[in-house]
């Protein structure tokens, strides 16, 4: 849940006359979600934001599933994800349910030909490798390595990187993404116990505004389909807005731990959430400081989510052989938990400094063809005796 921000210029009132020095109007637009019930921005236009000159055609980008009913745990070796010049073609969805998809890319190149809107999902970017800015309708914000980047559903963008040295974890989520409601007051302020607050939040802090007609490509997405759309006008021509509803930036490093004498559950770990499924943040901390403490995870049961563990860095003490950029799939059913000697190994460890991001989700997630191809088929043994 964002908070206020205001950008650039806009008039005194909202549905008001805004005149440019010229006398002519500037175009207001409302940038909103939920019909009229959710958050919302006051865009004002150089343009009018409606001129489409072509529809060129569109192409189908909808994960191919290879398993529809899952019960086995896997490993993906998400560096193997092949890299490729484009943004776009970059990212290869592995998980995918109604809800969401999850998506590894490895772009080489900044976007430079088009512009990109996701119309159906919410994007929340998790920059594991590489830095550069991100550039919206709703102003520009920088990146680097343990950012995450959440681009609202509808928000114009180009992702520019400062190298070719790129890898990231995205999370398309069909569902509103906010920060968890058990960290907020009635007035939507994250609270005291929050692992985290306002100030750690990077709204966008410099706007292009770019008065130009021409042909400029948006490639927007809708229902698993990407429709090429030239408009008469340069897409970021907003000279200022106000609202809740723009792209904002959170680093990981910025989570604050929340431990105990005990062994935490996840939840404290939480980060995003939406009513489909839950983000966490596992960050370096203390391990618990009970005297008889065990700082390794109890096994518990996946019987309503399936949980999804995106390796970042450091030593991941209750996995053998798990390396930066791995997905550890633990699907419903089927309870997991540490490896054999992960739980011995953490008697007396006082702190830890791994780094991951952790999805579960209520529904069942499908595998995908590009899943399997960086698929370890053999993970689901590795908690036998003598196994790995």
């Amino acid at each position: 849940m964002p908070f206020y921000h205001k950008l650039g210029k806009i008039p005194h009132k909202r549905h008001t006359i805004f005149r440019k020095p010229d006398g002519s109007l500037y175009y207001e637009q409302l940038f909103g979600t939920i019909g009229f019930d959710g958050m919302s921005s006051n865009l004002y236009h150089e343009h009018r934001p409606t001129q489409v000159k072509e529809i060129k055609g569109s192409y189908d980008v909808r994960p191919k599933v290879a398993i529809e009913n899952n019960l086995k745990s896997y490993r993906l070796k998400g560096f193997q994800i092949t890299p490729h010049p484009d943004y776009l073609q970059s990212r290869k969805a592995v998980l995918t349910n109604a809800d969401c998809d999850i998506i590894l890319a490895s772009p080489q190149g900044s976007t430079e030909d088009y512009f990109y809107k996701n119309s159906d999902a919410d994007e929340l970017i998790f920059v594991h490798k590489g830095s550069g800015k991100l550039r919206t309708h709703l102003g520009n914000i920088d990146f680097k390595y343990g950012d995450y980047l959440l681009i609202p559903r509808g928000t114009i963008y180009k992702m520019d990187f400062d190298d070719e040295n790129n890898r990231l974890f995205i999370v398309e989520s069909r569902r509103p993404i906010y920060t968890p409601k058990r960290y907020r007051n009635w007035f939507g302020q994250l609270l005291e116990h929050s692992p985290f607050c306002e100030r750690d939040l990077r709204q966008p802090h410099e706007l292009e505004t770019n008065d130009e007609e021409g042909d400029f490509l948006i490639k927007i997405k809708k229902q698993g389909e990407i429709f090429d759309m030239v408009y008469a006008t340069h897409p970021f021509d907003v000279v200022g807005y106000d609202g809740y509803n723009y792209p904002y930036a959170f680093s990981i490093h910025d989570f604050e731990p929340i431990t105990g004498r005990i062994h935490q559950p996840p939840p404290v770990h939480q980060t995003f959430e939406t009513d489909a499924f839950v983000v966490c943040s596992f960050c370096p901390r203390k391990y618990d400081y009970h005297p008889e403490s065990i700082p390794a995870p109890y096994s518990h049961s996946n019987i309503d989510s399936d949980e999804v563990l995106y390796y970042v860095d450091g030593d991941f003490m209750s996995r053998n052989d798990i390396e930066a950029g791995h997905i550890s799939l633990h699907p419903a059913g089927i309870p997991h938990g540490p490896h054999p000697g992960a739980v011995e190994r953490s008697i007396g460890q006082v702190e830890t400094e791994e780094l991951a991001v952790m999805v579960d989700t209520f529904k069942p997630l499908k595998l995908t063809e590009e899943a399997m191809k960086i698929a370890d088929e053999t993970y689901y043994r590795s908690w036998l005796d003598g196994e790995h």
